[in-house]
């Protein structure tokens, strides 16, 4: 099989009669192969991967009814719950844990034949932008294994670009999936908050926490959220809005798509992005499409330091049910030094949870506190309304917008671990799709030269909620517009 395999690509040598077991072999291979030091599974599903490829097999056989993904090799990070399939979160406070059930995005792609290759590295609880924060060690950038490939969701990236897997799942709090797809090379998507369930998904932030999709193409994209959106009983903020196709509209090219974008904060990026946005838009408009440059707020250091007031308020929350007394890990010191219950908490979580961790709780436990409360998190919230109200009235006249997915190219690993500022920058340009609760997708527009190194460069396009149809449709032409020499 070639680099970069596609879900079609995938289907024609099924279709020319090689065997399913014979191509989850060769995954498997690759995986095995590929250096023990990069970490981008944490946990391999291969005896089980290998037994399900085995009844596709004879399903094909016998003729019977196959799912939409039938026999696709996937991954899966490893902060959604996989029953019977260890799941870490990258922490070592979840080493041991074996979850009883599969998170319901999980289980749509089991429902359509799916295999699940395994679980994919990640920044600890998915909380960082690089990779690093793994406890189990960062998975290096394919392009250039000097740099980052991009977080939360690194493993997932590396191994779709690397052709460890067909398509991943991710997670995006902030652009998770979006900012790993950019740095790597490949398309990364986060849904309207709602369309996917996030039952099974490991809460980092539970009103910004999005499951999203990683592929080599826009179509992949498409078919596989098609196969795990629609409501669940199971997650009270999943909407009612019932799945559909969402590719049945790129036959409608690019009329009437004008993409809506910003001068100024494009030109504040790096000027190779900057060069790459501005080639692609009037490539855009070379195409028959519109654009237009408009003021748009909140692209920057204020819809950054919104976001994580509130994600970090959030995180102090929902990291209060890793206490280790029910399930996870526990340290002999916590169990020898304890002389009661609080002790023996935070000598665990002291010395099980990781430092980007532990500043993210003790950020947001200091910006829900009396008499901050109303300073910060009272203010970023009212900040966040007028993000969304903003946005919507842009959406009223413009489909799409446009910027780049991170104003930097990927940096050296290590080169921000000691600068949380520098480094939650790089979100400049994704946090307000979640904040708005909006759908957003990466694809590559370019790519740049740097210590002989060829770099990828990404582009995000944004949409109005419940309009993934109208952004892929963009995002597809967008696709196919670039690739045209």
């Amino acid at each position: 099989m070639k680099k970069n395999i596609t879900l079609r690509d995938f289907r024609e040598s099924v279709a020319k009669g090689r065997k399913i077991q014979e191509i989850v072999g060769e995954y498997f291979s690759r995986i095995e192969k590929a250096d023990p030091e990069s970490k981008t599974y944490l946990t391999l599903n291969k005896e089980a991967a290998l037994a399900e490829a085995k009844k596709v097999d004879l399903k094909i056989e016998n003729g019977e009814r196959i799912g939409s993904l039938e026999g696709a090799p996937a991954s899966v990070k490893d902060v959604l719950c996989t029953k019977g399939l260890r799941t870490t979160a990258a922490s070592k406070i979840l080493d041991n844990f074996v979850p009883p059930y599969d998170a319901t995005a999980v289980a749509q792609l089991k429902k359509e034949g799916a295999i699940i290759l395994g679980k994919t590295n990640c920044d600890e609880f998915a909380m960082g932008g690089s990779g690093e924060n793994s406890a189990y060690g960062v998975c290096p950038n394919p392009l250039d294994r000097e740099r980052v490939p991009g977080g939360s969701s690194s493993g997932s990236a590396v191994a779709v670009a690397e052709n460890l897997c067909i398509y991943s799942l991710g997670s995006d709090t902030g652009g998770s999936v979006r900012l790993p797809a950019s740095f790597c090379g490949i398309c990364g998507m986060k849904p309207t908050y709602g369309r996917i369930s996030r039952y099974g998904l490991i809460a980092m932030a539970s009103s910004l926490d999005q499951v999203g999709v990683m592929a080599n193409d826009v179509s992949d994209i498409a078919e596989v959220l098609s196969a795990i959106s629609g409501p669940d009983p199971m997650d009270g903020t999943s909407s009612g809005v019932a799945g559909q196709n969402f590719s049945d509209d790129f036959e409608e090219g690019v009329a009437g798509l004008t993409i809506a974008y910003n001068k100024k904060s494009i030109g504040q990026s790096d000027p190779a992005i900057a060069k790459a946005s501005f080639e692609f838009l009037k490539k855009w408009e070379n195409a028959g499409g519109k654009t237009e440059n408009i003021e748009i707020p909140f692209l920057g250091e204020e819809a950054v330091a919104c976001y994580y007031i509130i994600t970090t308020s959030e995180v102090s929350s929902n990291m209060a049910r890793f206490d280790s007394s029910r399930y996870g890990q526990v340290t002999r010191k916590s169990l020898e030094d304890s002389t009661n219950w609080k002790d023996f908490i935070s000598l665990n979580r002291g010395e099980l949870l990781g430092k980007e961790v532990k500043r993210r709780i003790i950020m947001g436990t200091f910006c829900l506190s009396s008499g901050y409360y109303d300073a910060y998190y009272a203010k970023a919230q009212a900040v966040r309304a007028n993000i969304k109200k903003k946005l919507n009235e842009i959406f009223k006249k413009y489909p799409l917008i446009f910027t780049p997915t991170s104003p930097d190219l990927p940096f050296k690993i290590g080169e921000r671990m000691n600068d949380p500022v520098k480094m939650y920058l790089a979100d400049a340009f994704t946090t307000s799709a979640n904040l708005a609760g909006i759908p957003a997708i990466s694809i590559p527009i370019g790519e740049t030269g740097l210590n002989g190194k060829k770099l990828s460069i990404g582009g995000q396009l944004m949409a109005n909620a419940w309009e993934e149809k109208t952004l892929l449709r963009g995002a597809y032409w967008a696709e196919k517009i670039l690739e045209e020499k």
